[in-house]
C-alpha cells in the first residue's frame, strides 16, 4: 500500500479549516507525509467589463490577502511529529471541483482531505463528485470531528481493495497512540433460490456465515495487526442493502472513523454512481471516512457495472 507521502486539503474560508489543518497534521504525523498542499478556491464571479478597467487589481488583491490569512491560521495550528513536512498554500479562481480535481492530478497527490458540512442524507455535492472522479484517496471530516483511530472500522468484502483499506487502516492504527483495536466488519448475504436446499433463510445465513469466517482467516493471513486486537463482525444482510448494514453497524459500535476500499476510475466509469464507497460517502454525514483507492490503478466499465 502505498504512503501518504503528498496531500491536498481542501480550505474554504471557515472555521471548518482550523479542523481540517488539524486532521492534516495527525495525518502527516501517522503516515509520515512530505509535502502538504492547502488549497482555496475563490469561485468565479462575472465583473462588468467597466468594473474591470476600473480596478483591475481587484482580484489579485483578493487573491493575496486570502492567502496571507490562510498562512496564518496554518502556521498556528499545523504541526507534525517527527516529519519535516513542505507547506505550501495554494489559492485559485474557479471552480472547486475542477481546480482540486486538476490539482491532484498535475501533483500526483495521495490523500486529497475535505470537509463535510452538510448533514442531510445524500447531501455533499463537493464530496460526491471529487470521490467519483479522484485517483487517490480520500479523507472526508464531518463538521465538528476530529481524526480518532481509537475505534475505526473497517468495512470488507475480501476483495483486493479492500486487503488495501484493512492495510492501510492497520498501518495508522498501529501508529496511533489510542488504538488498542480495530473493528472489521463482512456483510454476508443468502443466495436467491436457497429454498431449494430445504433449509430455511436462518439456517442458510449460517451457512454463509461459516464461509465468510473461514474467507476472512485467508484474508487476514499476511496482515501482520502487531498487538492490536481484532474485532470480527459478520452482518446478515436481509433487505439487500449493504451500505444501510455498515452505516447502521458503524453507528452502533460507535466508531470513530470509517476505512472502506474503492476501486480505480476512467473518465468512462467515473459517469456512473452506484459503488459501496459512493453510496457510504452519501449516507453517511456524521461520521469520519477514509476511502482507500489504489493510486494510478484504473477499473474497467464492466467492473464497476458488477457493483451496480
Amino acid at each position: 500500500m502505498y504512503k501518504y507521502n503528498k496531500i491536498i486539503v481542501g480550505l474554504d474560508h471557515t472555521e471548518m479549516d482550523k479542523d481540517l489543518i488539524s486532521a492534516a497534521s495527525d495525518i502527516c504525523t501517522l503516515s509520515g507525509s512530505r509535502v502538504v498542499y492547502f488549497v482555496n478556491v475563490i469561485r468565479d464571479v462575472h465583473l462588468p467589463e467597466k468594473v474591470q478597467k476600473e480596478f483591475p487589481d481587484l482580484l489579485d488583491r483578493a487573491i493575496a490577502d486570502r492567502k496571507k490569512e490562510l498562512e496564518t491560521i496554518i502556521s498556528e495550528g499545523f504541526s507534525c511529529q517527527d516529519v519535516e513536512v513542505v507547506i505550501h498554500v495554494m489559492v485559485d479562481q474557479g471552480q472547486v471541483t475542477k481546480s482540486i480535481l486538476n490539482f491532484t492530478t498535475k501533483e500526483k497527490i495521495d490523500l486529497v482531505i475535505l470537509g463535510r458540512k452538510n448533514e442531510r442524507k445524500g447531501g455533499g455535492v463537493l464530496i460526491n463528485r471529487v470521490a467519483r472522479r479522484v485517483g487517490c484517496s480520500l479523507l472526508i471530516l464531518p463538521k465538528g470531528t476530529r481524526i480518532d483511530m481509537s475505534n475505526i472500522l473497517v468495512a470488507t468484502d475480501y476483495s483486493e481493495y479492500s486487503k488495501s483499506a484493512m492495510e492501510k487502516a492497520v498501518s495508522l492504527a498501529k501508529k496511533s497512540k489510542t488504538a488498542e483495536h480495530i473493528m472489521v466488519q463482512n456483510v454476508y448475504q443468502v443466495p436467491v433460490g436457497y429454498h431449494y436446499t430445504g433449509k430455511s433463510f436462518d439456517e442458510f445465513g449460517d451457512i454463509m456465515k461459516d464461509h465468510a469466517k473461514k474467507d476472512y482467516q485467508k484474508f487476514v493471513s499476511d496482515i501482520d495487526f502487531g498487538e492490536l486486537k481484532v474485532k470480527e463482525i459478520y452482518s446478515l444482510d436481509k433487505d439487500d442493502d449493504i451500505i444501510s448494514d455498515i452505516h447502521r453497524e458503524s453507528k452502533r459500535r460507535k466508531a470513530s472513523l470509517i476505512v472502506i476500499g474503492a476501486k480505480g476510475r476512467t473518465a468512462t466509469t467515473a459517469l456512473f454512481i452506484g459503488s459501496k464507497a459512493e453510496k457510504l460517502i452519501q449516507v453517511n454525514s456524521a461520521i469520519p471516512m477514509l476511502v482507500v483507492r489504489p493510486k494510478n490503478k484504473k477499473a474497467g466499465i464492466l467492473d464497476y457495472i458488477k457493483e451496480l
